[in-house]
């Protein structure tokens, strides 16, 4: 999972890119860039690490132009920590593009071998975002015979794109000279939003992953991209859509509203909060079936993201409600980060019990989802270290039990501990006197309700075993946990953590 935004405005972009980011931080820890636009040079500065850390005032004051576009990475495909892989990607040819990518191609592999064989690209990382730089900015070229550029041509490229890229992927991108054009793949798996502001000078536009940017930028929330559609704007502000895809439909990434979006957004007209507040309501009916007599002292969130269904369930149980963890807001989220010993060394460092609120009591932790289980089982230690008699875990989300081939950490079968297991030897496992699941039928009513109807269906694979991409199979999900056993490097981890890049017209220069 990535965080994207780019923003076309009439006054310098840079601070608004920098901001919009820190909004955006919680999408991705591992690298953050930012490319501003100033007609055909454009200005880059990314490196590893957080936002706050990758940029400096120095930086800041390079990055010139009204346009520009930035980028939070967390590493799904290609190598786990890389400076070569920050976003955006760059290509010189045609114009000058930059691009930013949240999202997973299921198909990166045959296209960056059709990227060298046919299209006589050079595809330079593992990542598929910069495939996906390059099958867009080998189309456009396709499409252009001259020094000149109208909206048809840039929509009749991301229709090339759609035919020939599969997975999950929200795009913005600024072509140099010309503008910036944002599209979303034809499920709608990532989200993708518009933003509007009207000046004295005249109107201003942003597309961010998360409406909350919006909010805190000063915009007003217009719409949501659609599946398929690609929105293209001047850098002078003229703002053309269409649809480019023949059949787009709306099944968007369930996970956002379980874990991963911040709750103050709101996705395709679905509340995050209030989809959670759901999830909590048709959970507290499992636990009622469950847990005999009602057998809980008290209901305490883990937090942050399982707050909103752990208050509801209180409520709708009658129970007492408590905060029962001090977490350090310095520590980087667990499920984010690489490696089983690392996450396990970070819980403890992270989340210390308040003991008052579990000594002697029946206790019922809730969280948003239980993946690999690590977290959950540390957790339920340092409650029954802090004196509570009986530990049951509820989690807001079914049971996770197949890889997550769409923009989430979740590529190894054998890491998921449900996978194999059922409730009752997930329990044992962790330590807990009873885990209780939401059903998935009650979590995609929870966020149907939420939606007002509107929205039926979701891509809930991780859930389910259900790609809706239709080219998932046994070997691809192989072949990614062989990957992730054996981890790629690049060149690049040994040149540093940050790139600036200035691009003219018939230079680039690489510090």
């Amino acid at each position: 999972m990535c965080g994207i935004l780019g923003v076309v405005a009439k006054t310098p972009v840079n601070q608004m890119l920098y901001d919009g980011l820190l909004v955006l931080q919680h999408r991705g820890q591992d690298a953050a860039g930012i490319v501003t636009a100033e007609q055909q040079v454009l200005h880059m500065h990314k490196g590893q690490g957080l936002v706050r850390d990758v940029f400096r005032t120095r930086n800041m004051r390079s990055l010139q132009g009204n346009v520009g576009i930035g980028h939070v990475r967390y590493p799904t495909a290609g190598s786990a920590s890389s400076l070569a892989e920050a976003q955006p990607f760059y290509v010189n040819s045609p114009f000058g593009i930059v691009l930013a990518h949240n999202g997973n191609l299921t198909n990166d592999k045959q296209l960056k071998e059709d990227m060298y064989r046919t299209d006589l690209r050079h595809i330079n990382t593992n990542s598929d975002s910069e495939a996906l730089c390059n099958v867009f900015a080998h189309e456009l070229s396709r499409r252009v015979s001259g020094p000149q550029l109208d909206a048809q041509t840039v929509f009749d490229a991301v229709k090339a794109v759609h035919r020939r890229v599969k997975g999950a992927y929200a795009v913005v991108a600024i072509i140099a000279g010309f503008g910036m054009v944002a599209f979303r793949d034809p499920h709608g798996i990532r989200p993708l939003s518009l933003g509007v502001h009207d000046t004295a000078d005249g109107r201003e536009y942003i597309v961010a992953s998360e409406s909350v940017v919006h909010d805190v930028l000063g915009f007003k929330f217009e719409r949501d991209i659609a599946p398929g559609e690609a929105v293209y704007i001047t850098f002078d502000g003229e703002f053309s859509s269409q649809q480019c895809h023949a059949s787009p439909t709306l099944i968007p990434c369930i996970f956002e509203h379980v874990y991963f979006a911040r709750p103050d957004t709101v996705i395709d007209g679905i509340s995050v909060h209030e989809a959670r507040l759901k999830m909590g309501e048709q959970l507290a009916e499992k636990v009622r079936k469950q847990v005999p007599a009602l057998d809980i002292d008290v209901v305490i969130p883990i937090p942050d993201t399982s707050r909103d269904s752990a208050l509801q369930l209180a409520d709708a149980l009658g129970l007492p409600y408590r905060e029962g963890f001090m977490k350090n807001r310095y520590i980087g989220r667990t499920f984010i980060m690489p490696g089983q010993a690392s996450r396990k060394k970070s819980v403890r460092q992270k989340l210390n019990p308040i003991a008052v609120e579990f000594r002697g009591k029946n206790v019922m932790l809730v969280d948003d989802s239980i993946v690999r289980g690590t977290t959950s089982k540390e957790i339920v230690q340092m409650v029954r270290d802090s004196g509570a008699k009986k530990v049951y875990l509820a989690s807001a989300a079914p049971p996770v039990k197949f890889p997550h081939v769409y923009g989430i950490d979740m590529p190894t079968r054998n890491e998921l501990i449900a996978t194999g297991r059922d409730a009752a030897q997930i329990a044992a496992e962790i330590g807990a006197d009873g885990v209780i699941y939401q059903d998935l039928s009650a979590l995609i009513q929870a966020c149907t309700d939420a939606s007002g109807g509107k929205i039926t269906q979701f891509e809930t694979s991780c859930f389910d075993g259900h790609y809706i991409t239709g080219d998932i199979t046994d070997a691809y999900l192989d072949e990614l946990e062989a990957k992730r056993l054996s981890p790629l490097s690049t060149k690049a981890d040994n040149v540093g953590s940050i790139v600036d890049l200035n691009i003219g017209v018939a230079e680039q220069n690489l510090i």
